[in-house]
Parts: C-alpha cells; structure tokens; sequence
C-alpha cells in the first residue's frame, strides 16, 4: 500500500503533466474529507507556481512591455460589441464590469493570478500561457498553446496578444475572451435587474458559446478592418481563405453562415446573437 509521500509525489506530478487531479480522493493527509481537499489544493497549487518559477527564475525574465492605459485599451476593443448587444441604459454598467475584468500575465503578477484562480485546471492553463508567454517549455506537452483564456467575469491575457494581429489579422482574443463574460456574468453582478428569464448579461446556447465568442472576435475585426458593406463582405471572404476555428463544437461552416449574415446587416451583433441565442430565448434575441 502506498504511503501518503508517495501517493501526494503522484498526484502532484500527474496534476502538473496534466491539469488533473481527482477532487474526491481521501489519500491527502487530513481528519476529513473537507481538510484533505484543502491540502491537495495547497499542495498541487504550491508545485505549480515553484515549477514556473524554476523554468523562469525571475533575474532571468525578459523586460514586460508597458501597458499604459488597460482600461482604455478593453474600451476601445469591446465598446462596439457592448453597443451592439445591449440597450444605451444597461452599456455603461456593462462596459464598467468590462474595463475591470481584463489581466495581463506578467512576471509582477504571475503569482498572485495562480494564488487566486479558484479552479486548478483553469490554474494550470494559465501558468502554462505564461510559460509559453515567456518563451520557456510550458510544463506538458499537452498544455494548450493559447493566447487568452476567461475564467468566470476575468478574462485572462498572454502579452503575445499586443503583437497577434498582426500574425492573425481576423483574430482578437480579448473581444473573444469578453463575449464569454456575457454568459457567465449574472446581470445582478454588474448591478442591473434580474427576471426569470433574464438572469445571465445574454443567454447563448451552451453549445455555441465558443461560435458566439469566435463569431464576435471576427465580427470585430472585420468592422475595424472595412468601412463598408462591400469591403465587410470582402473581408470575410479574405477571412473564410485563412485559418478557421478548429475549437471542438464549432462548425466551420455554420460560423461563416453567422459571419456573413452579420457583414449583410445593419447591426451585425444582433445577427450574430439570435444564431447563439439558447432556443427558449431566440425571439428575446431577435426583437432585443
């Protein structure tokens, strides 16, 4: 039988190849069930940010660009979206929540982030973008190689997102990582009203979230790229050319079908909602 050293050794090894660990296991040093999981979270948390801080020792990290204005920057990106989705009355709450929600990952806040991600697969995705962020070997090879990830009403960002537009022209992981805000984010979080049938900032089908968030992202480019109807809809023709999501769940040829019902449209946003919108709230979509 395995002693609790090397049963922690295993766990802590296979959470860091992986991301993964067994939240109901009673093997963890403690009186009961509740203290054990606290001290597999200690632990696996306390490995993780040692094992980054060992692949980047921090008189061995590269200068972090400046970043002057956050707030200004998140404005600027995702005002056209909140324009498009909400009424005037409910934007300035929304874009509120929104200028505050976006986290850069640098070597100043790197360990408070991984200290307070409450999720430790989320925790694991984000020292990895870091790693990746920082040009060392992330901690698997199994680690996801992104650029922005959302956990909750917090939209986490690598700096690589300050140069990826202009590798990926149609691409914008912060519009991206705000859309899923919206069906994350209870309205009364942001201090608007809640009915029954109102109680998230948009209702997306669970099965689109990843179409909505990749619809908006391209939906955004395509409008700062092009001033009008034709040269939208060549945009998304250059777009359609290029590398497509090849997120799991999203039909390639059904987020085209959105992207070029929104180019076609006056407000392009509400096209994009009412092909995401969850079914019992199609029409609330269409008539919003």
């Amino acid at each position: 039988m395995r002693n609790h050293s090397t049963f922690t050794a295993e766990a802590v090894d296979h959470y860091l190849q992986t991301g993964e660990h067994d939240p109901n296991n009673w093997n963890w040093p403690g009186q009961n069930f509740v203290e054990a999981e606290i001290n597999a979270h200690r632990t696996m948390r306390e490995a993780l940010i040692s094992a980054v801080l060992e692949r980047i020792p921090r008189q061995a990290q590269a200068p972090t660009p400046q970043l002057s204005n956050l707030a200004a920057l998140t404005r600027a990106k995702v005002a056209p979206m909140v324009n498009g989705l909400f009424p005037l009355i409910e934007r300035p709450a929304i874009m509120k929540a929104l200028e505050s929600s976006v986290v850069f990952l640098t070597p100043d806040n790197i360990e408070a982030t991984l200290c307070a991600s409450p999720w430790l697969h989320t925790t694991w995705s984000l020292a990895n973008m870091y790693l990746l962020e920082r040009g060392a070997e992330p901690l698997s090879p199994q680690a996801p190689a992104i650029v922005g990830l959302s956990q909750e009403t917090t939209c986490y960002l690598s700096l690589d997102y300050l140069d990826s537009q202009e590798q990926y022209p149609f691409a914008d992981y912060l519009v991206h990582e705000a859309a899923h805000v919206f069906h994350n984010c209870k309205r009364s979080t942001v201090g608007l009203a809640e009915t029954r049938s109102r109680e998230f900032l948009l209702n997306i089908d669970y099965a689109k979230r990843e179409t909505f968030a990749y619809a908006c992202e391209a939906y955004s480019r395509i409008l700062m790229l092009a001033d009008s109807p034709k040269s939208r809809r060549e945009a998304l023709l250059e777009h359609s050319q290029q590398s497509l999501p090849a997120e799991a769940g999203v039909d390639q040829q059904e987020y085209l079908d959105i992207l070029a019902q929104a180019v076609g449209a006056r407000n392009g946003w509400k096209r994009i909602l009412k092909a995401c919108a969850a079914p019992a709230h199609q029409a609330q979509a269409r008539h919003a």
